[in-house]
């Protein structure tokens, strides 16, 4: 099978292509000579399969970052056939150095000038016909936002995969003369192909910056906007929610139940309050799933992120942190583990560990689910939105405390160097396909771990034979007995415990476990939740599942990337510790207040 590498700098689009080529049907894999996982699909071109593989953005080939390392090492051990470079048109005079590196690599190389379509509204004239003729490159100009020029590259990439790859170079000449080289022609491909104004005129981006990057205005911006989406997913999630739950709770009587009618008790109970009540607990939440990819993918892909960091760069300086640190912690808000992983464009050891410290305490989209669920179970519409609203300003405060207490431990003098991409707002088919992809990777999750862990909960619940389901006899109840006098003072009792011990191996399954443990599901476990727990218990618990331990993709990412284990154990020891003791502080607080 013939191998596509896409390579270019960090913000040229390359993730909106890659996913606009393989549908968001990727998968993550191990490559000889790496020690990282990378992102690829498979696709069919000019009747071949051919797989497509997604690198990490870098501005040098020569750099020293982890991912620059990462690059180097995969095109020395993993030739591919053709090298798919995605260059910023809007920052051509930037990019173009590494183009010319990769171009003395002697690999098949073809060029696409990215977001051409923002550069004739700057004023930016490319004659990519020129360029290519200088080069001895095939240069072709897109739009992969909106597909404009997307197919003659894919058949500019289908012409080239026809003919075998020379291989790389051996060795490359040295560094000063490679820069020499470099420097004399880009100078030349510039004058003779890119025509750019005088004077750039002013852009929306430069109106909406005086707003959004302002001194004073600019933090309250960002949190009010923040603000707005968590409303939204809220307001716009439940209702969704309560109809995939119910018709979910219909399928079980109309279908299900009939079903396993005939079968043995123990199997029944097994596939029915085991299997089926805890998968479909946490199916219902899909839609928030989707909807919170949506909201989020409007953020990160119009480029305020990148603002977010820059704004938020002061006060993550004094926390021994940078801005990156702050956008890696707005990643984790989907995924704890492509915020790891995003850590290696960090060149200071220190920094990376400071900032993977203060990663796992971000509200993931599966820590996500929890608060939903208990939030409409115990607070009013009114006040849910405020309650998950708060649940993410602890989440900061977690991460601002830890980086405080630890940065004398990491210190590190990394300077901090950020892009700020001009304002877009993503296509509807961008948003839909971020969606469909968090959606797969939710549903992935689902049958390696939740199926598994509502097994499991099911048998603590219900062996042995000879006690009551769900009661203390069981090893369920042994277990939550044993654990009781540590979690009492924090207001959890037995049945919260046995959901959180299983949430270490994935946040997801801490309501799916809650479900096979009460035997309920949908509106009935959110009336047996609501009748057992008040509202300072439940918040309680949902501090703890905000900070205590990741789940277990996470940690074996966190070993992966720190490459310590005295590191991870420190990580999650400290998390539990800190989970204790705010979940300690606010419920002995509010009791001591008559709540």
């Amino acid at each position: 099978m013939k191998r596509i590498a896409l390579l270019g700098m960090p913000n040229t689009g390359k993730s909106t292509l890659f996913n606009r080529m393989t549908g968001g049907a990727a998968r993550v894999g191990n490559w000889p000579g790496i020690t990282v996982e990378l992102l690829s699909g498979k696709i069919l071109l000019g009747g071949d399969m051919v797989e497509i593989i997604d690198l990490p953005g870098i501005y040098d080939l020569h750099g020293f970052s982890d991912d620059e390392q990462v690059v180097r090492h995969f095109l020395h051990d993993n030739v591919p056939d053709l090298a798919l470079v995605i260059l910023n048109a809007t920052q051509i005079e930037r990019q173009m150095s590494l183009l010319l590196q990769l171009k003395q690599l002697n690999m098949n190389v073809v060029v696409l000038l990215n977001m051409s379509d923002e550069a004739r509204k700057y004023g930016i004239t490319i004659n990519s016909e020129k360029m290519s003729e200088m080069l001895g490159l095939p240069i072709y100009l897109l739009s992969g936002k909106y597909g404009a020029g997307y197919q003659d590259a894919l058949q500019a990439v289908t012409k080239a995969l026809r003919y075998p790859t020379p291989g790389m170079a051996e060795q490359l000449r040295s560094q000063l003369e490679q820069d020499e080289h470099i420097e004399s022609e880009m100078a030349r491909v510039l004058h003779h192909a890119v025509q750019v104004p005088a004077q750039m005129p002013e852009h929306l981006t430069d109106k909406l910056d005086r707003v959004m990057l302002h001194p004073w205005l600019g933090l309250p911006v960002f949190f009010g906007i923040m603000y707005l989406v968590f409303q939204g997913i809220f307001l716009l999630g439940q209702p969704l929610q309560g109809w995939v739950a119910e018709a979910l709770s219909w399928l079980r009587s109309a279908a299900m139940e009939p079903a396993v009618a005939g079968t043995p008790p123990w199997l029944s109970g097994l596939l029915l309050d085991g299997i089926y009540n805890g998968v479909a607990t946490v199916a219902a939440f899909v839609p928030i799933i989707v909807l919170f990819f949506l909201f989020m993918a409007m953020v990160e892909d119009s480029g305020y992120l990148s603002r977010a960091a820059f704004l938020m760069d002061a006060l993550m300086a004094k926390m021994g942190l940078d801005g990156r640190g702050f956008v890696m912690l707005l990643m984790g808000f989907g995924c704890n583990v492509p915020a790891l992983m995003g850590t290696r464009v960090m060149r200071s050891r220190s920094l990376r560990l400071l900032t993977m410290l203060v990663i796992p305490f971000s509200l993931c989209s599966a820590r996500l689910q929890v608060f939903v669920f208990i939030s409409a179970a115990l607070f009013s519409p009114q006040h849910a939105p405020l309650v998950l609203f708060s649940l993410y300003l602890f989440s900061f405060a977690a991460a601002i405390l830890t980086a405080l207490l630890f940065r004398s431990k990491f210190q590190s003098s990394e300077p901090f160097v950020l892009e700020l991409p001009p304002y877009r707002f993503p296509t509807l088919r961008q948003m839909l396909l971020r969606g469909w992809i968090e959606v797969r990777h939710f549903l992935s999750r689902a049958t390696q771990f939740i199926i598994a862990g509502v097994v499991l909960v099911w048998l603590l619940t219900n062996l042995p034979s000879s006690a009551v389901a769900g009661g203390p006899d069981t090893l369920a109840g042994m277990i939550g007995t044993a654990l009781h006098p540590i979690f009492a003072p924090i207001g959890i009792n037995e049945q919260l415990t046995i959901a959180l011990i299983f949430g270490f191996v994935a946040k997801e399954i801490v309501i799916g476990s809650l479900a096979v443990i009460y035997g309920l599901s949908g509106d009935a476990l959110s009336g047996a939740l609501g009748m057992q727990l008040d509202w300072v218990q439940a918040y309680s618990f949902m501090l703890f599942t905000l900070v205590y331990t990741p789940c277990l993709s996470s940690i074996a990412t966190l070993r992966t990337e720190a490459k310590d284990i005295g590191y991870t154990l420190f990580t999650l020891g400290w998390s539990l510790l800190l989970a204790w003791s705010l979940s300690f502080v606010f419920y002995q607080s509010a009791r001591a207040l008559g709540y």
